[in-house]
């Protein structure tokens, strides 16, 4: 009776939210099959602004698929930012999987009706990866809501990909004491020795190949905007703030996304078991946290100076398709919000620093999550 009575909401929000215009919200869990179709028939839709492009392949021969919407798809503009999301790194972190396949429907769906959404595609190139780690979440669903804490976390090499990246840190702390630059750091030799994923290597491939000047990485566990640095300076797992050279720009980004959110920066709004980070407005300092070494936020600023922050986006990291509804309208506002910021922290082509913002350090978390 519960699979009937979620099947009959499916059709009635489905009916509800297409209004017999465009492309169907489907406010469900998509399988890769699914997943597929959904990026296919957003481009059928919406050609004229959309291209379809897969930067690799995963362990289980798996397509990162990703969607591009710009008004002149398939083509970098000088002057004009490129962004882009990425979701579901960690397998069983599905919330903003869904989410992208949503805000990809609403930007094909709104294009011509919404004029901030035409602006937004006019004026930047948006790049979604819904999936990064596909073969991981095939692994979750299989077990579905509710299912085990670390799931299908992992991709099927059991390598934690957002432990998977270069860890740059070490060397800009390094350099910053002599003087030296943190930015543009190549990597070293012996990185491309270890056990690379075939999905980071394709990530790392991608951010090399386009110029990104924001990014935002998807997961669940939590409800907060983390930013960089990820990785404390001091060696310390816990509670250290590692400050950035553009942490005025990093908090301002962050706290973009949790204030255009229904609920991250409110008060009380934490999880169970974790800080309240509404009291301080949504955000934390990844270090301050706890300290993550190799993780793909820190390298995205440190190896191309694109601003990457991570966003966690519920407390329940596989939570029931009934709860969709909500967190779209939760997340929606916020996600146009966030991508607007590529003028804040660029042109297209140059850096440009903001205001300093206050911020108030946290405490480490009792499981990871980004």
């Amino acid at each position: 009776m519960a699979d009937l009575w979620l099947k009959l909401s499916l059709v009635l929000i489905t009916i509800h939210t297409t209004l017999g215009v465009g492309l169907p919200y489907e406010f469900a869990h998509h399988r890769y099959e699914d997943l597929q179709r959904i990026i296919a028939e957003t481009h059928s839709v919406c050609p004229d602004i959309s291209r379809v492009y897969n930067i690799g392949r995963s362990v289980q021969g798996r397509n990162l698929t990703v969607i591009e919407f710009s008004d002149n798809p398939g083509v970098h503009e000088p002057g004009e930012p490129e962004v882009k999301y990425v979701a579901n790194m960690h397998g069983n972190e599905v919330t903003g999987r869904e989410m992208l396949l949503l805000f990809m429907q609403y930007l094909c769906n709104s294009f011509k009706s919404v004029w901030r959404v035409k602006r937004l595609i006019k004026s930047t190139r948006i790049h979604i990866l819904a999936s990064m780690n596909p073969d991981g979440y095939e692994i979750a669903a299989r077990k579905g809501p509710g299912n085990v804490w670390n799931n299908g976390r992992e991709n099927v090499q059991g390598i934690d990909l957002n432990r998977n990246f270069p860890a740059l840190n070490t060397i800009a702390y390094k350099s910053e004491q002599h003087g030296g630059p943190t930015d543009h750091i190549p990597i070293p030799n012996n990185y491309w020795k270890g056990n690379v994923a075939p999905e980071t290597e394709a990530v790392i491939r991608w951010i090399k190949q386009y110029p990104f000047v924001i990014s935002a990485n998807l997961h669940d566990g939590a409800l907060l905007a983390n930013y960089p640095y990820d990785q404390s300076k001091g060696g310390s797992q816990r509670g250290v703030y590692a400050r950035s050279p553009d942490d005025a720009v990093f908090r301002q980004i962050a706290a973009t996304y949790a204030n255009a959110h229904r609920t991250m920066s409110l008060p009380n709004s934490g999880c169970e078991g974790h800080s309240d980070f509404g009291s301080q407005g949504g955000i934390t300092n990844g270090a301050a946290w706890y300290s993550v070494a190799g993780g793909m936020q820190d390298f995205n600023y440190l190896h191309t100076n694109c601003f990457e922050i991570t966003l966690e986006l519920s407390c329940d990291k596989f939570p029931p398709a009934g709860v969709l509804p909500t967190e779209w309208r939760n997340n929606r506002k916020a996600l146009l919000a966030y991508i607007e910021q590529q003028k804040t922290v660029t042109t297209g082509d140059y850096w440009s620093l903001i205001p300093t913002l206050s911020l108030l350090l946290t405490t480490a978390p009792p499981e990871p999550n980004k």
